[in-house]
């Protein structure tokens, strides 16, 4: 809901690389229109084959004999909210990606389903520590990783998943998270 966006530099370098015009606000940090920079980034990441789904919940999750998350149980968020009896919808993913914020809804929706089984020191969501923007910033990016077979973590849900400090203001880390999510499907797509 900002209206604008500041990133630091590392992150400016992806706002760059999508067009999205900055202004340095002071040295190290930019500022940058949020909605140019979400509805710019959203564009261009569908035209690219990304499939975003709007006003959606995570109902369940789709896993079969290999012990790998193959798919997801889909439900439109107004109807869990009415309250209604309404089938859900069903897909299947080779990568799935929670990016679902301080709730890491996705791998909350795992560990309820067959245990303790992500790749954490506790096989479950740690949760995420109090708001320490630094070090949460500079963490984001070693969580941000395969959490169980088919299912990877990016930005405030990776470090809640892991068990590190929430963020502040500063979106650079999320761009970074959120780019480096991007390498590791490609990676397991194209194996």
């Amino acid at each position: 809901m900002f209206s604008r966006i500041v990133v630091q530099d590392a992150g400016k370098e992806i706002l760059d690389d999508f067009g999205v015009p900055s202004l340095e606000y002071e040295e190290g940090y930019w500022v940058a229109d949020a909605i140019e920079a979400v509805s710019t980034i959203a564009s261009r990441t569908t035209k690219a084959g990304a499939h975003i789904f709007n006003l959606i919940s995570v109902e369940d999750v789709m896993i079969r004999e290999a012990n790998r998350l193959n798919g997801l149980v889909l439900n439109w968020s107004a109807v869990g909210l009415a309250n209604l009896h309404v089938d859900p919808l069903t897909i299947r993913a080779k990568v799935v990606v929670d990016a679902t914020g301080h709730d890491c809804e996705v791998c909350r929706i795992v560990c309820k389903k067959i245990g303790p089984k992500l790749k954490t020191e506790t096989g479950e969501v740690i949760g995420e520590k109090p708001m320490w923007a630094e070090v949460g910033e500079r963490e984001i990016l070693e969580n941000t990783k395969e959490v169980y077979p088919g299912l990877i973590v990016a930005g405030m849900a990776a470090n809640a998943v892991f068990g590190s400090p929430r963020m502040g203001a500063i979106f650079g880390g999320m761009l970074l998270s959120g780019k480096k999510a991007a390498g590791i499907i490609l990676e397991e797509v194209l194996r």
